[in-house]
């Protein structure tokens, strides 16, 4: 199975996270980024060309042989829905429409999610909130593996199945780190979701079904894209816990890669995120940044320092809300 990873305990801090202090610093000395906050009003239109190309491929793929659906899938269904998945990410934080229409931004969200084929962006809005205002919080931030992931996935070997299932453990983690109760509105996705599916189903039949769902499932798992997920928190450098990345790969990811600024400023649309490195440049050139998602993944194979384990944790003095 090759050699085990070198680390056996995740790195715990006992300081707060840098973003708080970052992003006050950064806004007493250039003010004009709090005009960069607030909404993108060209989000719900890329938004909805890309879920309209999908119901197009769903079309196009229905009489395809089954090695053909998976292809397709893979090279091009599936970059569609994971960059669905940070568009998602990005309506999270209102900016499709802007905070004073939550709901509005919310029941986007759902129209996002239609071609991933199965209901995810009601969850991930219920959990990304604990994931800003508590990184790497022990028992509060989903996004860091549990135990078992640290120990049992300590080989290349391993960390490529893990890699290859990162879907299962993002949708199962937070079942078992932080269980939440089931909301209306994640009823709701899950509703709107499937009635959806159905409708695909009935038109076109089973191939249009699997091309949607294997898409998302092999494309934010071992894909080329899925290395933001390893880039974004994983300790490459001792005592540093967010990455950005500043290559080509963000101009089908909304920016996803300039994490850092994301991170300071969570308010900004994706769109506007170069431009807060632009201004406050001297903050963020001299951090460590990535600069390829697909040597991430690589590293973090057979890198032994580097696997599950890998992240910055930390204790936060809070009554957990049942």
């Amino acid at each position: 199975m090759g050699k085990a990873s070198g680390r056996w305990d995740f790195e715990w801090v006992y300081n707060e996270q840098p973003h708080t202090s970052r992003r006050k610093e950064i806004l007493a000395k250039y003010p004009e980024i709090k005009s960069l906050m607030g909404h993108d009003p060209q989000l719900k239109w890329v938004v909805s060309g890309m879920v309209l190309t999908q119901l197009l491929a769903c079309y196009l793929v229905h009489d395809l042989p089954w090695k053909w659906v998976f292809f397709w899938a893979y090279a091009f269904g599936g970059c569609i829905n994971h960059s669905l998945t940070l568009a998602i990410h990005d309506i999270s934080h209102n900016v499709a429409f802007g905070n004073s229409k939550a709901r509005l931004n919310r029941w986007f969200a759902m129209f996002a999610n239609l071609p991933i084929g199965l209901p995810y962006s009601a969850s991930f809005k219920k959990y990304h909130i604990d994931h800003h205002r508590y990184l790497g919080g022990d028992g509060l931030d989903v996004d860091i593996p549990t135990e078992m992931e640290g120990w049992f996935f300590c080989t290349p070997a391993r960390k490529v199945l893990w890699l290859f299932l990162q879907p299962l453990f993002y949708a199962l983690r937070p079942l078992v780190v932080n269980p939440k109760p089931v909301t209306k509105l994640e009823m709701l996705n899950a509703v709107v979701q499937f009635v959806v599916d159905f409708i695909i189903y009935y038109l076109w039949g089973l191939k249009p079904i699997i091309y949607l769902i294997a898409g998302s499932i092999l494309c934010m798992g071992l894909h080329p894209i899925s290395g933001h997920f390893i880039a974004e928190h994983y300790m490459f450098l001792k005592g540093h816990e967010t990455y950005s990345y500043y290559g080509p790969l963000n101009y089908i990811t909304f920016n996803v890669g300039y994490h850092m600024e994301h991170h300071d400023f969570p308010s900004i649309p994706g769109s506007k995120l170069p431009l807060v490195k632009k201004i406050a440049a001297e903050y963020y050139d001299g951090l460590p940044q990535h600069t390829s998602w697909v040597r991430v993944l690589w590293d973090f194979v057979f890198d032994d320092s580097i696997g599950p384990y890998a992240r910055i944790k930390r204790q936060y003095k809070l009554v957990k809300q049942e």
